[in-house]
């Protein structure tokens, strides 16, 4: 099944092309991206991810792409993981394939256990002897 059309746009772009082989939160121009949602209310949303580059040499690389809600604008305190893609090796997946260049989707929404945040972020966790790391573009979209 195709994925759904979920067309880049610029103001929602979370992470712009560029190679990342340490955590850190997704940037666009060089500085950290963080979406505003207005107001926390209930928001079913998808963040499109499009991998150009993943390295996997060591058979141990795992790369966690985290989609964060916050009550703070700065993410300073109070964030929650509110969905997650898990890349890598296969042999730390819970898989027999590794993980490949592509197109790939997270749905989420911002309401953790009752609480909603307002504030949206993109994050990339490591493990594993990672050296050159992943290279990826991110975007939300979302869905009515």
């Amino acid at each position: 099944m195709p994925l759904p059309d979920l067309t880049p746009d610029i103001t929602t772009q979370f992470k712009d092309a560029g190679l990342v082989a340490a955590d850190a939160a997704w940037q666009t121009g060089g500085a950290n991206f963080i979406h505003d949602l207005g107001s926390a209310t209930f928001t079913p949303m998808a963040m499109h991810i499009k991998v150009s580059e993943i390295e996997i040499a060591s058979n141990d690389e795992l790369y966690r792409l985290v989609v964060q809600g916050s009550s703070s604008p700065t993410f300073a305190s109070a964030f929650a993981s509110l969905g997650e893609l898990t890349l890598g090796a296969n042999e730390v997946l819970l898989g027999d394939v590794d993980s490949v260049t592509g197109e790939y989707v997270i749905y989420f929404h911002n309401d953790v256990g009752g609480t909603l945040y307002q504030y949206i972020r993109g994050f990339t966790k490591f493990a594993g002897a990672v050296a050159t790391g992943i290279n990826h573009q991110a975007w939300m979209t979302a869905i009515p």
